[in-house]
């Protein structure tokens, strides 16, 4: 006979934060707040990739950017020079951040007056994927040079991204072994419905169809309010 209780400690979590995540959702509706998750491994051109749609849309769109990392400010400060708010989060060591660390840093940021929140999540594939943040839509970035079998080894990032950038598409001519039919075959698989587009913060490639995506869905989403 057992003496002891077991606690089904990461069920209970989960449960907790999706049912927290659908309740910020609802409370940014309400504001009429689009926030977008942005995930990927580290170097993949997360920063880059925001600098570059933040010139093409801040003069359309009011936005705010909320930098995620287990420390320093570096990239906090990279979007400040871009001219637009924002915030920098540390997790304390989490690779992730949840719903409230979410909610924490949109009440420290003040949505007030914005239309279009990212934020850059931790850099990293598994755990940013298993943590409803709360957001309107999820995306990632995976870049060339990470090859095009991502997909088979975390599938779970991709099946819960709404759009998947293909960044560095410049340096394709070096990574040559890199498929663009087998990566969009693979995601497919795993998300018949995400958007795979291909894409270098480097040189602007792809860019305008993922600033349409961008658009389009803000539109849809405040359409969806009325």
């Amino acid at each position: 006979m057992k003496d002891y209780k077991v606690i089904e400690v990461k069920r209970s979590i989960f449960e907790n934060n999706d049912a927290d995540a659908q309740k910020l959702r609802e409370e940014l509706k309400e504001k009429g707040v689009f926030l977008l998750n942005l995930m990927s491994s580290p170097g993949a051109g997360k920063t880059t990739t925001l600098k570059r749609t933040i010139a093409m849309l801040k003069d359309r769109l009011r936005i705010g950017v909320m930098e995620a990392d287990i420390d320093s400010e570096v990239d906090a400060q990279a979007i400040i020079e871009t001219g637009v708010r924002a915030i920098q989060i540390h997790t304390g060591g989490m690779c992730h951040l949840d719903a409230d660390m979410t909610r924490q840093g949109i009440r420290e940021f003040g949505p007030e007056g914005l239309d279009f929140i990212v934020l850059e999540n931790v850099g990293n594939l598994v755990c940013p994927a298993e943590f409803d943040t709360g957001s309107t839509k999820n995306a990632m970035i995976l870049s060339v040079p990470e090859g095009d079998d991502k997909p088979l080894k975390y599938p779970l990032m991709f099946s819960v991204c709404d759009v998947v950038l293909i960044n560095k598409c410049d340096t394709l001519s070096v990574f040559d072994d890199f498929s663009k039919e087998a990566v969009e075959e693979r995601i497919h698989k795993l998300n018949p419905r995400a958007e795979v587009i291909f894409v270098s913060a480097k040189t602007g490639e792809g860019f305008e169809e993922w600033v349409r995506w961008i658009e389009r869905e803000i539109k849809e989403y405040n359409e969806g309010r009325q």
